[in-house]
Order: C-alpha cells, then sequence, then structure tokens
C-alpha cells in the first residue's frame, strides 16, 4: 500500500526575520537616493556634461522597470529566497563598480547593475506571504516598504556629506557593505521557501517582449519634451510600443507557462491597483516636481528664493511622512481594508492638490502640503501592494506585486514629464521664472487625475468583497 506524504507547511518566522527583511529594504533604499542629492558634484568630478549626468538618474530607473518583473515572476517559480540571494550579488557588485568607478562610464555600469535591488521588494512580500499570516503579512510588507523608503530618506541626508567629507567613493560603499551585511542577516534567519512552480520553464519570448514594451516606455517618457515637436518621431514611437503590447499579449495567451498570467491581471482587484497606483503617482511626482521649483521661485514675485540647503530642509517633514507612510498603510490596510483606506487617501491628496493651487503664499502651506501628499501617497501605494498581493494565489504574488512597482515608475515618470511641460510652456521668452498659472495649472490638472482614481474604487468596490481584502 502507498502512502502519500503531504508537503509541509511553511516555516512561521519571526521578528528577527522581518526586521532582517527590513533592513535589507533600508540599506537598497539608501544607496539608490545617493546619486541624486550629488549630481553636481559627480558631475564636476567626472568632468560631464548636465546631460551626461542626467544618465545617472535614469539608469537606475530603467533598469529597475526591467527587473523587476522577471524578478517576481522568477521568485513565483523558484523561490524568493533563491532569487533574492542571487538578485543582491549583483546588487552588491554594482555597489562595488560604483564606488571604484573611475569615470562616467564604469560609473554608469554600477548604476545599471544596482537597479537589479527594485526586484527585492516583490521578493520580499513573497517571503511574508508565505511565512506569515494574512493580516500579519500585510503589517511586514508595509514594513518593508516603509523602510526602503526610509532608507531613500537617509542616503538624500548623507550623500552629501560623505561625499564631501571622504570622498564620492563611499556614499557608495557604505550602503553596499550595510547591503552585504543585511543579505547575509536574511540568508540566515529566513528560512528556505519551496518552489511554486520549479516544473516550469522560462518564458523567454514573453520576457524579450516585456522587456521590450517597457524599456521602449521609458525612453518614450524621458524624451517626451523633445518628441513633442517631433510627430513622426512621435507617431514611429506609438507605432513601435503598440506592435510589442500586441506581440506580447499573443505570446502570454499561448505560452503554457507565461511569465505574466494575463488572466491575473485581468481580475479587477489586481488591474484596479495598477490603474489606482498609477494615478496616485502622477499626482505625488507633480507635487514633488512643483512644490521644490515654487520654493525656489524669485521672491520679487510669487515664490521665496529658496536655496537647496533650505529646499531640503523644507521638504524634510515630507521624507519623514513619506517613511511612516508604508507601515501605517499595512496598519490601516488590515484594520480597515484596502478599499476604505485608498479612498480615504485619495480624498486627502485630492483635496491638498488643488488646496495648494489656490493656497501657496506662505512657506508653512507648501511644507504642510508636500507632508500630506507624500503620507496619503503612500498609504495608498501600500494599500495598493497588499490588496494586489492578497488578491492572487502565493504562486502569483511576486509577479503581481513587481508589476505594481513597475506601475508606480511609470506613474512618477509620467508626472514628472507632465509637469516639466506646464512649467516650460508658462516660462515666457527671456524670463527664468514661469508664471504663477503654470502651478496652478499642473496642482489642478494633478488633482483631477488622483480623483479620478476614485471611479475605479467605487466600481471595483461593488465587486470585489472586502472581507477577502482584510
Amino acid at each position: 500500500m502507498t502512502t502519500t506524504t503531504a508537503p509541509a507547511p511553511p516555516v512561521r518566522i519571526g521578528k528577527p526575520a522581518v526586521w532582517a527583511l527590513g533592513m535589507l529594504a533600508a540599506a537598497t533604499g539608501t544607496l539608490e537616493s545617493v546619486v541624486t542629492p550629488t549630481l553636481p558634484l559627480l558631475q564636476r568630478q567626472l568632468s560631464t556634461s548636465p546631460a551626461q549626468g542626467a544618465l545617472l538618474s535614469i539608469a537606475m530607473l530603467i533598469t529597475g522597470a526591467l527587473v523587476a518583473p522577471v524578478a517576481g515572476s522568477l521568485g513565483d517559480r523558484y523561490g524568493g529566497k533563491r532569487v533574492m540571494l542571487r538578485l543582491m550579488a549583483v546588487v552588491s557588485a554594482g555597489g562595488l563598480v560604483s564606488a571604484l568607478a573611475p569615470n562616467l562610464a564604469v560609473l554608469l555600469l554600477g548604476q545599471v547593475l544596482e537597479g537589479a535591488m527594485v526586484g527585492a521588494m516583490p521578493l520580499s512580500f513573497i517571503l511574508v506571504r508565505k511565512h506569515l499570516p494574512a493580516g500579519e503579512s500585510a503589517v511586514a510588507i508595509g514594513w518593508v516598504s516603509g523602510l526602503f523608503v526610509g532608507g531613500g530618506m537617509l542616503g538624500t541626508l548623507i550623500a552629501g556629506p560623505i561625499a564631501e567629507g571622504l570622498s564620492r567613493h563611499w556614499m557608495f560603499a557604505i550602503p553596499t557593505i550595510a547591503i552585504v551585511v543585511a543579505t547575509v542577516c536574511v540568508q540566515r534567519l529566513m528560512p528556505d521557501d519551496p518552489p511554486a512552480r520549479s516544473d516550469a520553464r522560462i518564458d523567454w519570448p514573453g520576457l524579450v517582449l516585456l522587456s521590450g514594451v517597457l524599456l521602449t516606455l521609458m525612453f518614450g517618457l524621458s524624451m517626451a519634451p523633445e518628441l513633442g515637436g517631433r510627430p513622426l518621431a512621435l507617431g514611429a514611437l506609438v507605432a513601435l510600443l503598440a506592435l510589442l503590447v500586441t506581440g506580447w499579449i499573443r505570446v502570454e495567451r499561448r505560452s503554457s507557462s507565461p511569465m505574466v498570467d494575463l488572466r491575473v491581471v485581468a481580475r479587477p482587484a489586481v488591474w484596479s491597483s495598477y490603474v489606482i497606483t498609477f494615478a496616485v503617482c502622477v499626482g505625488t511626482a507633480v507635487s514633488m516636481f512643483l512644490v521644490p521649483q515654487l520654493f525656489a521661485v524669485s521672491a520679487d514675485g510669487y515664490g521665496f528664493g529658496a536655496g537647496s540647503t533650505d529646499i531640503g530642509r523644507y521638504l524634510l517633514p515630507g521624507a519623514v511622512t513619506a517613511a511612516i507612510s508604508g507601515p501605517l498603510g499595512g496598519m490601516a490596510a488590515r484594520r480597515f481594508g484596502s478599499t476604505a483606506v485608498v479612498t480615504a487617501g485619495i480624498g486627502v491628496m485630492t483635496a491638498t492638490l488643488v488646496g495648494l493651487a489656490f493656497v501657496h503664499t506662505e512657506v508653512w502651506h507648501l511644507i504642510v502640503g508636500k507632508a500630506l501628499i507624500a503620507l496619503a501617497s503612500g498609504v495608498c501605494i501600500t494599500a495598493m501592494v497588499v490588496r494586489t498581493a492578497t488578491s492572487v494565489d502565493h504562486g502569483n504574488t511576486g509577479t503581481a506585486t513587481s508589476l505594481v512597482l513597475v506601475t508606480r515608475v511609470i506613474g512618477f515618470a509620467t508626472g514628472a514629464q507632465v509637469s516639466g511641460a506646464f512649467l516650460t510652456a508658462g516660462t515666457a521668452p527671456g524670463t527664468d521664472d514661469p508664471a504663477e498659472s503654470a502651478f496652478v495649472t499642473g496642482f489642478v490638472i494633478a488633482g483631477i487625475v488622483t480623483a479620478l482614481s476614485l471611479l475605479v474604487v467605487r466600481s471595483i468596490s461593488r465587486s470585489t468583497s472586502e472581507g477577502v481584502e482584510k
């Protein structure tokens, strides 16, 4: 007589393992954010032009958009811990290359390798879902997300002092050392998670086509100002994007083991998360772009004439609220449900964006507004990640949540380009500062885009039981 042994249930992890994931998120967030505040210094030391320096700002962003869905899919198939350890080896190598880089070309290579860190987030979500009950995993997801944002805030604050006090090499080396230490802790404290689909083959055609879609989209967004005056080039780019999307959908539908299961993406609770995340991130990016510009406008007009140091100090409260928004969003989603949390967050964001359009005559108006937007945005995005993760089976956690993160990147890039277009159009020839109406229009449009996402929340809440979300 043959007996069948049921697979052992996943090992429940304790707080040290969650802390290890959180510390890894904080370390990667720190490494991700050191370039932006030190771009002028890097341009001087590497003798590069502003256009060349701008490549450093987008290299990691593009790589992250490409790697996140791949890492999530591989984590679903072969185990989150297994893929994460290999991914962190790539990130650590990138940090080392950046730390030792003698010129721009080598530093760009380091940034490309570092971009793989974005894939660590969906892998962390895979692990906490496998090893924690539903309610606790929601809080853990918020905790990891919040520490990633907190690490970004820390990197922004310490990059300049380290680069000026020690050297630019150490601002990459110190976070990289922290990543190595945190990775070792994850390896020791986090139990192995069994592969969900170990016998599935990698969908190489789907992988190549999805990478082409994301690369074309990110390139189009980065070149949007130039393409606006070249209709033929814009039309060709749109046609190429449509062709790639169509080809990718056809391949995924026919594949026996698709990289992205389109049936999962088509679920209301999943696709709505992507739409809401995009709208919220567009609104957030507009505020991130316009508020510092408004601080810097000459005090002779409607601005405040603030310098870089003052602007950094004014934006600090917003960075703090962004850091705490992740854990807060996870706890709120567990207690009240994702739909209620997202509805409240979108309402706060919409009111604040529209309010800033008409009330921005004092510094504290912008400080409070930026802090509220950062808090509401972080809570919404975390709730969307939690909702997406709990709406799919364990075998699709990484893939589904990684697409939320990719949507977040695309939303931020779109919002930044829209903001730049408004300010450029509002700047008269021969003047340095845009008209005040450009800022008003930007804030109002951002508020409208954010508010429209409530239509998606409302329509989906009718078909999705709140009890499933909690």
